[in-house]
């Protein structure tokens, strides 16, 4: 779809980098931006830097996910980026947490993409693009609940995407991999093992551009042998699952678990 002044794009999980860089570019293309996340101060900068309006939401709460719809009104662009790590072992979560990872993960983007995709359906134009994971292809040990919603995100959009098309709605889902510079593996400060490939949360907000303009059904931005993995995992996911622990992945989402308990 063409992006006019008019363009209205909201942006979840809008204050960390990954958000930022995709609310910057949408700002650049000359769309209107709303910005959401749980901390004013952490929004601040990005609103003042491209104008956008700001809509404090929890998204583990039901009832703040009702209210930023709400707030939000009628909107060209929604960009479904919010999510929890949801690292570590499951026997490491209590019920309450489990819920909470799911609420974040993959409710609200649903519960986001009904009532927007509605309101879009019936003007016959939008574009929903789900931010996902390379997690939700391939599955590791030690993120059982992180893949468990990216998987699940995957299969709702690639639906979803049918659903739409009749109505001029497209929807799209990117699937980043190890990201520097910025987002929930660069806060880790856990390092890769040599040769390992990273992108740029700008390489994110660049293909959030091309799922808008072109609808492209899903777009990797991971370096090649994380897309490479997820390709053999499809059809061998005991032999990535075997690479995987020689290559020492239980050792990074270990490391990974314990920077990351805090947000649980």
């Amino acid at each position: 779809m063409d992006i006019t002044p008019d363009t209205v794009a909201l942006i979840t999980g809008a204050n960390g980098g990954i958000g930022m860089a995709i609310a910057r570019k949408l700002h650049a293309a000359g769309a209107k931006i709303i910005v959401t996340g749980r901390r004013a101060d952490a929004l601040e900068p990005i609103a003042k830097e491209t104008g956008a309006r700001v809509i404090l939401a929890d998204l583990a709460r039901r009832e703040d996910v009702d209210r930023m719809h709400e707030e939000a009104g009628e909107v060209d662009i929604a960009v479904l980026n919010a999510a929890l790590p949801g690292s570590g072992h499951l026997l490491e979560y209590d019920a309450g947490q489990i819920d909470k990872v799911f609420d974040v993960n993959l409710r609200a983007p649903v519960q986001s993409a009904r009532y927007f995709g509605e309101r879009m359906a019936a003007r016959k134009r939008g574009s929903i693009v789900f931010i996902s994971s390379i997690s939700g292809k391939v599955a590791t040990a030690g993120q059982s609940l992180y893949n468990a919603t990216k998987f699940g995100m995957r299969g709702f959009a690639l639906a979803l995407r049918g659903d739409l098309e009749p109505h001029g709605v497209g929807v799209s889902t990117i699937f980043p991999g190890f990201i520097r510079d910025a987002g929930m593996f660069h806060d880790t400060k856990v390092a890769l093992p040599s040769g390992a490939g990273t992108r740029t949360p700008e390489d994110v907000a660049r293909a959030v551009m091309r799922c808008v303009r072109e609808n492209h059904s899903e777009l990797n931005v991971a370096a090649f042998e994380q897309v490479l993995g997820a390709g053999i995992f499809a059809v061998a996911p005991s032999i990535v699952a075997a690479i995987t622990r020689l290559s020492g992945g239980a050792q990074i989402a270990a490391q990974m678990s314990e920077a990351q308990k805090h947000k649980r």
